[in-house]
């Protein structure tokens, strides 16, 4: 093979291996509409200017989760609506950071796939799943978890249900009845 031929293999070569490098990447992270919160800055910011909490208990392996935060965490009337309501709290149920809270130093359990912390656990009553999201009160009550991947309209139905206290007036069919999401079906 003459020289300026093996030159010429090795560039299409080396533009061949950077095009298929390139689409292992996966997506660009997209920004988030949510102004997301540590576990930690969330109890604090409650202290100065009591809402309710929304916890979105993520892991990094999980599909939809970040299905979830592309699709109905980043609708705009979604990430406005938690943005004005609620403090928004991003936690990875496998983080190793330990977190107190309420008197209690809760740490990363090694164990299974990865592991889990020890809150994630202790927010969802030992019901973990992913995605799974905790609604709590500002006294820092829980109020219900919502497990799994949830829709737009779904989830601002949910959201306007706690938000705007309607759980302390009526059950949740009873809401669903007399409430049409804008955001549609």
């Amino acid at each position: 093979m003459k020289l300026n031929t093996k030159i010429q293999f090795v560039v299409l070569a080396i533009l061949i291996a950077s095009i298929g490098l390139s689409s292992f990447t996966g997506p660009e992270k997209v920004e988030s509409k949510v102004n997301w919160l540590t576990f930690e800055e969330a109890v604090e910011a409650n202290k100065n200017s009591p809402k309710k909490i929304f916890i979105d208990i993520y892991t990094d392996w999980c599909g939809w989760c970040k299905k979830m935060d592309a699709q109905t965490f980043n609708h705009p009337d979604i990430a406005a609506y938690m943005n004005e309501n609620f403090h928004n709290v991003k936690f990875n149920a496998e983080q190793s950071e330990e977190i107190l809270f309420n008197g209690h130093t809760f740490k990363f359990i090694p164990g299974g796939r990865k592991g889990v912390h020890e809150l994630a656990v202790a927010l969802t009553n030992n019901n973990l799943s992913y995605p799974m999201g905790v609604f709590m009160d500002e006294q820092l009550r829980i109020l219900s978890p919502l497990p799994g991947y949830q829709k737009a309209p779904f989830f601002d139905a949910v959201l306007r249900y706690f938000g705007e206290e309607n759980y302390k007036s009526m059950k949740w069919d009873e809401f669903m009845k007399g409430y049409d999401s804008p955001l549609g079906d």
